[in-house]
């Protein structure tokens, strides 16, 4: 894959994507411990080892060890369990964190008696109707190793600013969360470069139909296409794109080509002035009927309701 095509791809993962809140946690723990976490919906999860080291694991998933420095992500988290070893089982996440609203944060302190590691750990929640069908495509967990965060100074200065502690004073909470969403964005851009050389991390990035489809949903969304002129464009049948997007993206071009509109709609709606008879034509609807009806079933309201109101996320599929 061309680096153009690259850098067009890790645009669409990367340009819709926004948190919406953050919950983020301190933890001080001595081994032996182990903490069980559920899966988090609409929501991204981040791992930093300030100090010490831990193991990452989930059922049917290879552990993974993080030392100190290094950074994981889990891009639609995935439930997954931390501890000091491999093969630990412990509490779940809820016992020792009951509250985790967005805009709070806590602490965990396991007083053992063996070594100390002291991580950073928060939840990012996002607009779910801003996550590409490609973003929930992506791997259970990416990782970030200290050499790598240190070839991002500005994610590593962040990360490092984070750990300190939450920032104290007025707008602190906004602080954070662009904090967080900064070192968000910062993390999953090498990690995304890093998967284009790894077919079998995202194999929709070395199909040369899809992955040109792809491209085309992400940078042509206003052109008046269907399911069959966007085949033909990428060389292959309709049924072949259809089945190969279903495998490989995880659902139908067509509802893939309606998110990417929807979520230049909403941006449009909630980000600009442009009037709103003009934003059908500008995400590819002739018809405003149409774009009224496929808006509504998508988002649970009227356009006019969401400029209004703000409202953001997907009623469902």
């Amino acid at each position: 894959m061309d680096d153009l095509v690259m850098e067009d791809l890790v645009s669409e993962l990367l340009k819709p994507l926004r948190l919406t809140g953050v919950f983020d946690s301190r933890w001080h723990v001595n081994a032996p411990w182990a903490i069980e976490g559920d899966a988090e919906q609409s929501c991204a999860v981040l791992h930093y080892v300030v100090d010490g080291h831990c193991w990452v694991g989930a059922d049917g998933r290879t552990p993974l060890e993080l030392r100190a420095g290094d950074l994981a992500v889990f891009p639609t988290g995935t439930a997954h369990r931390l501890a000091d070893r491999p093969e630990r089982r412990g509490v779940p996440l809820r016992a020792v964190l009951p509250e985790r609203r967005p805009g709070t944060s806590g602490a965990i302190r396991i007083g053992g008696d063996g070594p100390e590691s002291r991580l950073l750990c928060a939840g990012l929640h996002y607009d779910a109707g801003a996550a590409t069908g490609l973003y929930g495509a992506l791997p259970w967990a990416l990782v970030l190793d200290r050499r790598q965060v240190d070839d991002e100074p500005l994610l590593r200065d962040t990360l490092r600013l984070l750990s300190s502690g939450r920032p104290a004073g007025p707008g602190d909470r906004l602080i954070t969360l662009r904090a967080f969403e900064m070192a968000f964005v910062l993390a999953l851009r090498p990690l995304l470069r890093e998967l284009a050389d790894n077919p079998a991390a995202l194999p929709a990035l070395r199909h040369a139909g899809v992955s040109k489809a792809l491209v085309i949903v992400a940078t042509r969304f206003a052109e008046p296409w269907t399911v069959e002129s966007l085949a033909r464009e990428a060389g292959m049948s309709r049924s072949a794109l259809t089945a190969a997007f279903r495998t490989l993206v995880g659902e139908s071009p067509a509802r893939h080509l309606t998110g990417r509109r929807m979520q230049e709609a909403a941006r449009l709606l909630s980000e600009t002035s442009v009037p709103q008879g003009a934003v059908p034509g500008r995400v590819g609807y002739r018809s405003a009927v149409g774009f009224h009806l496929a808006f509504r079933k998508w988002f649970g309201t009227t356009p006019g309701d969401y400029r209004a109101k703000g409202l953001a996320g997907p009623a469902g599929s």
